[in-house]
């Protein structure tokens, strides 16, 4: 019989937990914990090391993402799933950044929640949305960038010399500085530290 693995709730909900766990139950591979807070949450993380988290982001002491910034940053390898009410784009973006392996509305059919388990087990370092493209397109769109001035703008965060940059590119300095200017103006920004902050803000860069 294989190992159980283990996983922990995090809802201020005790109907919500209970739901949840008697649906990680039927696959009768699962030993669950609970938590109703980000308090319980770290308490129990350090107690039972759990392979499986799944977090709502609303929480009586804060947001759900900082557990799971927290987690990332102590392991690649446990799975992350976000639960919301709430499937604004800056929260699927949010909940992306914060290193979930999944997000899922907690209005979905149960069958999506158990595909976003799945593949948070399977692959916990990537990311599955139900709508992550349109949201990331939609991110885009805001800004109104062409397909090359994204290109430049997700890169900008490496810090590389205009030079350099260009070469890698395939384009001349001048015509790199003038998308550069182009990007500040519809980023609404002075330079190129300011729009390497607005694009990680927004989500389109690391």
């Amino acid at each position: 019989m294989n190992q159980p693995l283990v996983a922990l709730i995090v809802d201020d909900h005790a109907m919500v937990r209970e739901g949840l766990r008697r649906a990680l139950e039927a696959r009768k591979n699962f030993l669950i914990y609970e938590a109703s807070s980000i308090n319980e949450a770290r308490a129990q993380i350090a107690r039972v090391n759990p392979s499986l988290v799944i977090l709502d982001i609303n929480l009586p002491d804060g947001s759900g993402l900082e557990i799971s910034s927290w987690v990332r940053s102590l392991s690649q390898t446990v799975a992350i799933v976000v639960l919301t009410l709430n499937e604004k784009d800056e929260f699927v973006i949010a909940a992306m950044k914060a290193g979930a392996s999944a997000f899922v509305n907690k209005s979905a059919p149960l069958a999506d929640f158990l595909a976003s388990v799945d593949h948070a087990l399977l692959s916990p370092a990537t990311f599955s949305a139900q709508d992550l493209v349109g949201a990331l397109n939609r991110k885009i769109d805001t800004f109104n960038l062409s397909q090359r001035e994204l290109q430049i703008l997700t890169t900008l965060h490496l810090g590389q010399p205009l030079k350099e940059l260009a070469a890698s590119l395939f384009i001349s300095e001048s015509t790199l500085k003038t998308h550069l200017n182009t990007i500040y103006r519809k980023l609404d920004v002075r330079n190129r530290t300011q729009a390497v902050k607005k694009a990680q803000q927004s989500g389109l860069s690391e």
